[in-house]
């Protein structure tokens, strides 16, 4: 063995090495780095705008480009955050005195319901109606503990919260003023053709871009529908139910009215038919089609992806990396896309 490919060799191992270490000192802030470089591409435009009227001045443009950002993005979410921390903890309070009772919910609606509706329910209920009832209310009740449960872990994990707003906030600041100098760094250590670097990293920025427009901006439109018509129609924790039909709006055709549909039934159940009514016209003509309407203008065709892979690696990507993954899994399904599209030309034959 040569004395240069022992060197190659090495040096290759070495790079490995300590790249799987910096890999695992910066884990722990993960979401942080991530959210950072997230924010730094959306921001990038309006940073070149501002440095372009003070060329002489980046600190100056990257700070105030981070200041339009915490007024923009991050003090609102920050805002809802704690209101739906509060709100969670009222229902928590409510479900461990008693004062929120599903399984009384449930009997009203079996109760109102048709004869033939009940012979049905008692024909694929196993022994009786009142056990459906009973595993209906568990269910509900086990649903509304475990939200309410992880809303106050949140609300108690604040210190952590914050250093990675920080770690977050600090690493922005940078990522915007050395951003263009970064990407070349990178670019020029990649051992790519410079065409496949081009489309590798348009693909990347077309993504997040795309895939943060869509979804956030959807999700946070239909969440404060849901939230603005929960608040109309006096249903306690409306922040709370709106945040969570945001996040379930990540589900095509059916998220929101995940919770405003069993609402609505239990509204005709009860004798609210106006409630009902209102709720129902109202979920599926204004909450029903923001999806439909936003999303082909806010995303259109840019991400190139079949919404079958669009829906899967969004859900793969949440079970993996938990909210953050609702990004880095389509980002992660793009490049393996974009590298098989890369890939497929050396293959072909004449």
């Amino acid at each position: 063995m040569s004395s240069s490919l022992l060197q190659n060799r090495t040096l290759l191992f070495l790079l490995a090495l300590v790249t799987a270490a910096f890999g695992a000192i910066l884990w722990p802030f993960y979401g942080a780095v991530f959210w950072g470089v997230v924010l730094a591409i959306l921001f990038a435009p309006l940073h070149r705008r501002l440095l372009a009227r003070m060329p002489r001045r980046p600190n100056l443009a990257a700070f105030l480009t981070l200041c339009l950002c915490l007024l923009v993005v991050i003090i609102p979410t920050a805002l809802i955050g704690a209101s739906v921390v509060q709100e969670a903890g009222a229902t928590y309070n409510r479900l461990r005195s008693g004062q929120t009772n599903f399984g009384e919910y449930v009997q009203q609606v079996l109760a109102a319901l048709p004869p033939w509706a009940v012979s049905l329910l008692e024909r694929f209920h196993l022994t009786s109606l009142s056990e459906v009832q009973d595993r209906l209310a568990t269910l509900g009740t086990q649903a509304s503990r475990a939200l309410a449960t992880k809303a106050l872990d949140m609300g108690q994990n604040t210190l952590q919260f914050l250093v990675a707003l920080g770690v977050m906030l600090y690493l922005l600041f940078f990522l915007l003023r050395d951003g263009a100098e970064l990407v070349a760094r990178i670019r020029d250590a990649v051992p790519l053709e410079e065409e496949h670097k081009r489309r590798l990293a348009e693909k990347f920025t077309t993504v997040i871009r795309a895939t943060v427009k869509g979804n956030i901006v959807v999700a946070a439109v239909q969440g404060a529908l849901g939230g603005l018509i929960f608040w109309a129609l006096d249903i306690q924790g409306a922040v709370m139910w709106g945040v969570l039909m945001a996040f379930l709006s990540l589900l095509p055709a059916v998220g929101a009215s995940l919770i405003w549909g069993p609402v609505a039934i239990y509204f005709f159940a009860t004798g609210a038919l106006w409630q009902g009514a209102v709720l129902t016209a109202f979920g599926m003509g204004v909450i029903g089609v923001v999806d439909n309407l936003l999303r082909p203008l806010l995303v259109g065709k840019d991400t190139k992806m079949p919404d079958y892979v669009v829906l899967i690696s969004t859900l793969g990507g949440m079970a993996l990396f938990g909210l953050t993954g609702f990004v880095i899994g389509p980002v992660i399904a793009a490049l393996f896309m974009a590298m098989w599209d890369l890939f497929a030309p050396r293959r072909e034959r004449p």
